[in-house]
């Protein structure tokens, strides 16, 4: 690999053995470097690959150049700590989008700016492992820059997570996906006038549902593939749980502009039995 370019110390364009043009980062990577010097790769920390067709190479350069690169290398090391506890594979994006997130939570801090997180209940509730991987993420932050950072950002930073977990999920969706899950929950409880145990296995399986069911909503993948006389049997047996799904089912009409199919409602109808148990 050789410099095409030097953008600054840390960062130079390059072209890498596919010749895809690439942008390079790694402490002093372009120090006293010019184009034609071969890159020494064992300074090389990340490659931001440019030609897969959605990456603007002005807008990532740019993005780079402002974020200190003890911000990088502390991202990707939450990163790595992520995957490892999390056993998933996360979306590539992720390396810029935390990493801003992080230098712009560390510059608030400092000048003691605190940004509230409106669903850190919601997330503690419904992505419990991302947020302790948030928490953890903020204690390797505190060790590299001396910053404690509040709760609110190991939500934020979970959220992060799980946008990254999804494929073609934007986190502003990540985020609506979440207050849908809130508020399903909140109307099987008013609708059967009870507290629902969140530390059951059938609540733990209705929230891993609920997240690829808000998954499905939002990039309008509705699945359809059940038995008829199977729907029928269970909209006269659970009656109750039943007309709670059609409420639902509104609430997604009316909020997102999304009609259910009896196949998700079904879906939704035997998780909601299995959580009420009455």
């Amino acid at each position: 690999m050789k410099v095409v370019k030097v953008i600054n110390n840390n960062l130079i364009r390059s072209f890498d053995k596919n010749n895809n043009e690439v942008i390079v980062m790694g402490k002093g990577l372009g120090f006293k470097k010019v184009p034609g010097d071969k890159v020494d790769e064992s300074l090389i920390e990340r490659v931001y690959t440019l030609n897969d067709g959605k990456t603007n190479s002005n807008q990532l350069v740019e993005l780079l150049e402002k974020i200190p690169i003890e911000v990088i290398q502390v991202t990707n090391q939450i990163i790595s700590f992520a995957k490892a506890s999390l056993g998933k594979k996360l979306n590539k994006n992720i390396y810029i989008s935390l990493a801003d997130h992080i230098n712009y939570a560390i510059e608030r801090h400092k000048e003691g700016i605190v940004m509230k997180n409106a669903l850190l209940w919601e997330i503690k509730r419904f992505y419990n492992h991302e947020f302790l991987v948030g928490k953890e993420a903020l204690k390797i932050i505190e060790n590299k820059f001396g910053v404690s950072l509040p709760e609110d950002e190991a939500g934020f930073i979970a959220l992060h997570l799980v946008n990254a977990l999804m494929d073609d999920i934007s986190l502003k969706k990540t985020t609506d996906m979440t207050k849908m899950i809130d508020n399903i929950i909140s109307i099987i409880k008013y609708h059967f006038k009870i507290e629902l145990d969140e530390y059951s296995i059938h609540y733990e399986r209705f929230i891993t549902h609920l997240k690829f069911f808000a998954q499905r909503i939002f990039s309008e993948n509705i699945i359809s593939d059940q038995d008829q006389n199977f729907i029928q049997i269970l909209k006269n047996q659970y009656k109750r749980e039943y007309d709670c799904t059609l409420k639902i089912s509104d609430f997604i009409k009316k909020e997102y502009g999304c009609e259910l199919t009896e196949d998700e409602m079904i879906y939704l109808t035997i998780h909601i039995k299995r959580i009420t148990n009455i």
